[in-house]
């Protein structure tokens, strides 16, 4: 179980239900009620519009002879990689503190459309080349020593 649950982890328990039951020739609709619930839950879990719930994964498992736990398991990683995705949007959204960092150090660009993220390289050699201490500071509070010595060692 462990190598297969490696490579799909992260993926919804529903979209590995829906190819168990297509690979059993069994349709939604009736396995549902085959386990007491109602096809249009099973229908939401399945296109991952829903969670997966101990009772009924335990149902299922059950049902298809799967190891126990392992629907559960698939919704667990499948909840971390949702929250690590929303972190690195929050992350991505975030922003030097701007009141310390001259405008004249981006002429060129307008500073409400920099993405922080994605331009880290060159905010952190621009500043390094012309800032003072306080917006090196600044950035490197912003990005980590790692970071900006990672960008130093690349140049």
């Amino acid at each position: 179980m462990k190598s297969i649950l490696n490579i799909i982890k992260g993926i919804h328990p529903g979209f590995v239900l829906e190819r168990e039951l297509k690979k059993r020739m069994l349709s939604k609709g009736q396995f549902a009620i085959s386990l007491g619930e109602f096809p249009q839950t099973l229908t939401a879990i399945t296109k991952g519009k829903r969670r997966m719930n101990i009772p009924l994964a335990m149902k299922i498992e059950n049902s298809l002879s799967l190891e126990e736990g392992y629907l559960m398991t698939l919704q667990v990683y499948y909840d971390i990689e949702q929250q690590k995705k929303k972190l690195n949007r929050n992350k991505t959204a975030q922003k030097p503190d701007l009141s310390k960092i001259r405008k004249i150090l981006f002429w060129d660009t307008d500073m409400s459309k920099i993405d922080w993220q994605k331009q880290r390289k060159a905010v952190i050699q621009r500043i390094f080349e012309r800032g003072n201490e306080i917006e090196r500071e600044e950035i490197i509070r912003f990005y980590g020593s790692d970071a900006i010595n990672d960008v130093k060692r690349t140049n």
